[in-house]
């Protein structure tokens, strides 16, 4: 055994098996589980799919300790079980780690990972020499280069990630739930967290996983359990199953391959983005790009590669410090977002929705209408039969899915949804320039192909696209060009017709600083 096995704290194990039957939950009212059973062994990988809003989150959470159940049973080894807060959860070897953040921000990695179980001597003195050894051997099990010192707000969304998943199996972890867990990693991250899970399931650990990203089932799942609506729908070994099959399953219906839409060639119009020897230190440095009207672009690589910096400084949040931005003819880039959308035609959908791209204190017809505000106003007032016209031009164009209407507060929709509010907020400004972040991170798979089809439709209208993206299947689906970064720098530039995805990866991995790789990539200096 490696000395890196040995660090991890699951050497042997009793054997354990969960069996919830007949959960069911209702909020105001309306009931959103409909009695559904959930079964898991240790040693096995259950993949809970379902689109956003389906019922997964409710279910994880009662099993959690986080919602209490209206009606239904848990059993553990074969004992009924009462969980009726996260301690009880825990008590019983269930740790959970949601796509939310849980981390105390102003504290250290390491004081991060012992939260709620802080180590004291004797004397009733935190003992911080064994807190910092045990960030040390944890940080070491999952293979995580952080600074135990590092205190936890400075880090970048794939480093909070990872240390959740850390302090997530610190403890003696008998049945770990993970949702979303790769949606801000690396690939390497994310072969590091497989690897893990993995060894935990041969030693016995149950493991329910839940993704939206349908190319990971190969590699981690044992059994699918497939929500709809509040109801279980199917169930079964991953090898019963092709990814058609799940997906009809998730959404009710067949959906059209998203691949055939960009195969065909394209003229594109006028060029409305120009990047020329851009650079901003220490992030992205000589980027040469175009994005033409009607042509969707994409920045493909790891987090971390300068894609998503570039679209900031798009949108006038990140300066140059050298090189130029054209936009439209117009010398660049825009001095403030309110420049970027008044003066440069420009609609920006960030990284992170929920806490730069919605206004969680106004409705769904708010959010979606606020960027077109300066056309709803009547004698200096915002006319709300104008600002309601807004939701119900496109909630049949986006499929924006909101029970309470546009009245709907935004922060219940589900994540899919939000998304769609902040992609229809810029169609509904009629942006010429489109810049997308990350767009259809923590987004369902019916979600996605409805934001695809979109993009692809007013791309064909003449709308400019540009995306940045560590999603390898996004960007195969839906570009029309990709161009390849690594470092901060741009290493290849392909028609996404002609390009493989290991071709991508194995590009995304590569030294940006040596001369004659990038150039043998195909880039063209």
């Amino acid at each position: 055994m490696t000395a890196k096995e040995e660090t991890l704290v699951v050497s042997s194990r009793e054997p354990f098996a969960l069996h919830a039957t007949g959960l069911r939950k209702r909020f105001s009212g309306v009931e959103v589980l409909h009695g559904v059973d959930i079964t898991v062994d240790g040693g096995e990988v259950l993949a809970l799919l379902g689109e956003n809003g389906a019922g997964k989150s409710t279910a994880i959470k009662i099993l959690a300790g986080d919602y209490s159940r209206d009606s239904g049973e848990i059993q553990i080894n074969g004992q009924t079980v009462q969980i009726e807060n996260p301690r009880d959860a825990s008590q019983h070897g269930i740790r959970v780690i949601y796509q939310e953040f849980s981390d105390a921000p102003d504290l250290t990695v390491a004081e991060n990972l012992v939260l709620g179980a802080w180590p004291r001597r004797p004397s009733g003195i935190i003992d911080w020499p064994t807190i910092r050894r045990h960030a040390e051997e944890s940080l070491r099990t999952l293979g995580v280069e952080l600074n135990p010192d590092t205190v936890v707000e400075t880090l970048g969304v794939a480093q909070r990630q990872v240390l959740e998943i850390t302090r997530a199996l610190a403890g003696e972890a008998k049945l770990l739930i993970l949702d979303e867990p790769t949606s801000a990693l690396t690939t390497e991250e994310t072969e590091v967290l497989f690897d893990l899970v993995l060894r935990l399931r041969s030693q016995g650990v149950a493991i329910i996983y839940i993704t939206h990203r349908l190319d990971e089932l190969e590699r981690i799942a044992d059994r699918v359990l497939v929500f709809r609506d509040g109801d279980v729908v199917t169930e079964g070994p991953i090898s019963n199953y092709g990814r058609s099959d799940i997906v009809t399953a998730m959404v009710g219906h067949e959906l059209q391959d998203q691949v055939a839409l960009q195969t065909d060639p394209k003229d594109f119009g006028a060029a409305v983005l120009t990047l020329t020897a851009a650079t901003s230190n220490p992030a992205y440095h000589d980027v040469n790009l175009k994005v033409h009207k009607g042509e969707i672009l994409s920045l493909f690589g790891r987090i971390g590669c300068g894609g998503l910096e570039i679209t900031s400084s798009i949108f006038g949040l990140r300066a140059l410090d050298s090189g130029s931005m054209d936009i439209n003819e117009k010398p660049g880039p825009p001095k403030s977002p309110r420049d970027a959308i008044a003066n440069y035609g420009i609609g920006y959908v960030p990284v992170d929705r929920k806490t730069e791209g919605l206004l969680p204190v106004l409705n769904v017809s708010e959010n979606l209408s606020i960027a077109s505000w300066p056309w709803l106003t009547r004698l200096g007032l915002l006319a709300r039969n104008l600002v309601s016209g807004v939701f119900d031009q496109w909630r049949t164009v986006l499929d924006i899915r909101a029970k309470g209407g546009g009245s709907q507060a935004v922060e219940t929709l589900s994540g899919g949804n939000q998304q769609k509010v902040v992609l229809g907020r810029w169609l509904d400004r009629e942006s010429q320039l489109l810049v997308m972040a990350e767009p259809t991170r923590g987004v369902d798979v019916g979600a996605r192909a409805e934001i695809y089809r979109v993009l692809r439709e007013f791309a064909a209208r003449g709308m400019a696209v540009l995306i940045a993206s560590s999603d390898i299947e996004e960007v195969t689906r839906i570009s029309d060009t990709i161009l390849v970064m690594s470092r901060g720098r741009v290493v290849a530039h392909h028609q996404a017709k002609d390009v493989s995805q290991a071709e991508l990866i194995h590009q995304a991995g590569q030294d940006a600083s040596n001369k004659a790789e990038v150039m043998s990539s195909g880039f063209s200096a």
